[in-house]
């Protein structure tokens, strides 16, 4: 085979001609993400996440095919924000609940946006219902999750050569369909390969599941990339030597993130040496008296009596960081947003389990804050400064964030900390 030269990022590299882009950097020690290539499988071009740039023209690069003189691009600040949006619209578009995913940690798009540093979207959840198709015979598919990236359908094949796999209907109601006759034929670890080759927790085993600790997940820790940088984050210039504010409160989540920032444990003792609680349920203080440098907030908002805290806090502290995925995106509670108001509160209340005949009622007084028609990402309220996911997030992580922002110590986060799950 004839060896060619070409640049990568202005950095001099080799391949065997007409060699695949991806494995061709890969081979060159240079890392392109994707969604949608595999080695053996024909190029499919379809999740864009490894757009580069051939010769300044934009292309998605799992469709190149290297050639002498090439002049490649990868990394640069233009690619790797228009690689973030592309992974941020997939996580908008398709309801991706993290926390509740049977693939969180095994999770190829998850991983990818923890190694692109995404703490939140910058576009609006779509929350579209979509399907879980339970009729096939061994395998279940989560429509909400499938990223169309075509994996299964190039493949998953029963031995006499049909597809399991097909995309139907067009336009954005296209999706990934099971032929429920040809995947009867597949074998069980046939059907486990279908699970373990979709990016995300599309495809899943009926009767498995990945049971693995963290720890022994595929991406708990790092594989050769960095660990997130703070660098981005404006530190908050306050009076040296002055003690700090803090306030803090939960809106619309499971108070995990408070109970999270206690496991800091006698850590703590140093923490209330540098800062002082101000109105939080930590210390009971159920009002401002003074204005708080930064303003932690767990949960998202559900109701109305959660915005007006949201808003009495933005303006109240200089700094306002959501913590948490409630907060961050609405998180389990915005599994609702799928279903409609009315269909939620009646099942709720009126067709409950417990519902006792003739005393069924919806609440409904004045006293009571009303229900929002989705729950909402702090975000798409007030303007929030920094973001800290997970569910809970790491107490060291929550504190070295906040000592960060306030003292201007250096921090890295840790990979296997920066988590959605």
């Amino acid at each position: 085979m004839e060896t060619i030269t070409f640049k990568i990022d202005g950095r001099n590299c080799t391949a065997e001609k007409g060699q695949n882009l991806i494995e061709a950097a890969k081979q060159n020690g240079i890392f392109i993400p994707t969604l949608c290539h595999f080695k053996h499988l024909n190029p499919l071009g379809s999740c864009r996440v490894c757009t580069v740039k051939n010769n300044g023209h934009t292309i998605a690069g799992c469709i190149v095919k290297v050639a002498e003189g090439m002049n490649i691009e990868v990394n640069t600040p233009e690619l790797l924000d228009a690689r973030k949006a592309i992974l941020e619209m997939m996580f908008v578009e398709g309801n991706h609940f993290c926390p509740s995913c049977e693939k969180s940690g095994d999770c190829d798009m998850q991983n990818l946006a923890y190694e692109t540093g995404i703490r939140y979207t910058r576009f609006p959840h779509l929350f579209v219902d979509r399907i879980v198709d339970a009729h096939p015979k061994r395998i279940a598919v989560n429509q909400n999750r499938c990223i169309k990236c075509q994996r299964c359908i190039e493949e998953v094949n029963t031995n006499d050569g049909y597809k399991v796999f097909q995309l139907t209907e067009k336009g954005n109601k296209t999706q990934v369909s099971i032929d429920y006759e040809q995947e009867a034929k597949l074998s069980a670890a046939e059907a486990e390969h279908a699970m373990h080759i979709c990016p995300t927790g599309s495809i899943l085993v009926k009767g498995k599941t990945f049971s693995k600790p963290f720890g022994d997940r595929a991406f708990d820790y790092k594989l050769g990339r960095k660990d997130i940088s703070l660098n981005d984050i404006k530190k908050h210039t306050t009076t040296k030597g002055s003690k700090k504010r803090i306030a803090t409160t939960s809106l619309a989540g499971c108070f995990g993130c408070h109970m999270s920032l206690l496991d800091i444990d006698l850590g703590l003792l140093d923490v209330i040496e540098l800062v002082d609680i101000h109105k939080s349920p930590l210390t009971d203080i159920k009002k401002f008296t003074e204005r708080c440098d930064i303003g932690l907030i767990e949960g998202g908002c559900c109701n109305t009596d959660n915005v007006e805290v949201l808003r009495e806090f933005r303006k109240n502290c200089d700094i306002l960081i959501s913590v948490g995925e409630c907060a961050i995106w609405g998180g389990l509670p915005a599994m609702r947003n799928t279903v409609p108001l009315e269909a939620c509160l009646s099942e709720a209340y009126l067709n409950s389990m417990t519902s006792e005949e003739g005393e069924t009622i919806i609440p409904n007084h004045e006293d009571i804050p009303k229900i929002l028609n989705n729950v909402y990402a702090n975000h798409d309220v007030v303007k929030i400064d920094y973001h800290i996911p997970g569910c809970p997030p790491n107490a060291n992580h929550i504190w070295n964030v906040v000592k960060h922002i306030l003292f201007e110590e250096e921090y890295t986060i840790a990979y296997s900390e920066f988590k959605y799950d």
